[in-house]
């Protein structure tokens, strides 16, 4: 199995989302992002480690004029070499006001009402870090607070943006919408929005993915177009960080994880002090953000700070935390070591070499 699959089965598993009896939409534009999303699915399907109704859904927005025919045929083929069923859409986009979020309210709205007509539950789309490092600059730039500097959220339901989903998220792997499609209204069951790529594939990955596979990917040209701001920001602004930091879209994701563990923590009300010893029971089934924040807290409190603690090492704790496995422990840099007691999180201040 190729590495790139094994990521997503082991994100697919962490997000707890459907391997079995379950239909599925999947946002594909042609691009690497989006294709590589799909032929990991077609290869998990073929590998029998999901049994799943997979939907490709394509909307061709005519802003390319033959460009955009072009991808729109490239779907169809792709979709019918490996047999997905496709749901496809054209229309016009209206050129006044913003373009971008015009293609983006009505990439949405297809989707929507093309889940709804299947009775899927779930859409995904192929944000990879490098459109939430792009989303946290755009977001910091504006100058926004803990909703804007989180991000975009791996999972959400349709319909339910926060601030800085609603007014930077920018996608190639996004349809729209067709006013005149056989659609049935909507339905009282929320449909979930999941980018299963967004924690930890990068674009290089994807176009790896691709190339080592063999699959030809189509190219955007608009994503040439310095007009857009995002479009600056990618091609001037984040070359520039990665000579401070070559790591600087992985920073800039999981700094945007850390603003969402905030940005809810601050609405859950989470203050005070924490208990010596953390249930684990309780830990399993918070969502990632509170509980890096709550394991940040904790932390903090039990070691007197936090220098030296990284990233890494809370997701370490975390995969600890849901480990099934005893006797298991992560050692912090410095001091203090975390391990799991009698189903309790238990914390020692001793000295690590």
């Amino acid at each position: 199995m190729h590495k790139f699959v094994r990521s997503l089965i082991t994100e697919w598993r962490r997000l707890k989302l459907p391997v079995v009896d379950e239909t599925i939409v999947v946002a594909v534009s042609g691009g690497a992002d989006s294709l590589s999303l799909l032929l990991a699915l077609h290869d998990l399907r073929t590998r029998k480690k999901l049994d799943l109704r997979i939907v490709t859904s394509h909307f061709n927005h005519k802003l390319r004029g033959r460009e955009s025919d072009a991808d729109e045929e490239f779907i169809k083929q792709f979709a019918s070499d490996r047999g997905f069923e496709l749901a496809i859409g054209q229309g016009s986009i209206g050129e006044k006001g913003n373009i971008e979020q015009n293609a983006r309210r009505a990439r949405y709205d297809f989707l929507s009402r093309t889940a709804d007509n299947l009775k899927a539950g779930h859409v995904l789309t192929a944000h990879t870090m490098n459109d939430q490092a792009e989303t946290f600059l755009l977001n910091l730039i504006r100058g926004s607070g803990f909703d804007g500097l989180s991000g975009m959220r791996t999972v959400r339901e349709m319909g339910r943006e926060g601030a800085g989903e609603e007014r930077s998220e920018r996608s190639e792997d996004s349809p729209g919408g067709d006013d005149n499609a056989p659609l049935l209204p909507f339905s009282s069951t929320p449909t979930v929005l999941v980018r299963p790529l967004l924690r930890w594939a990068q674009r290089d990955d994807t176009e790896n993915f691709c190339r080592e596979v063999g699959v030809e990917f189509r190219y955007d040209t608009m994503n040439e177009d310095m007009s857009f701001k995002r479009v600056r920001v990618r091609k001037m602004v984040l070359p520039m960080l990665r000579e401070f930091n070559p790591r600087i879209i992985e920073t800039l994701g999981n700094t945007s994880i850390l603003m969402q563990a905030a940005a809810e923590s601050s609405a859950n009300g989470l203050t005070g002090s924490l208990p010596e010893h953390l249930s684990i029971k309780e830990l399993r089934v918070m969502a990632p953000g509170p509980l890096h924040q709550t394991l940040r807290s904790w932390l903090k409190q039990q070691r007197g700070g936090l220098r030296t603690v990284s990233w890494k090492h809370l997701e370490a704790i975390g995969n600890l935390i849901l480990s099934t496995k005893s006797g298991k422990m992560v050692e912090l840099p410095g001091f203090g070591v975390v391990q799991k007691q009698s189903g309790r999180l238990v914390f020692e201040n001793i000295k690590v070499d």
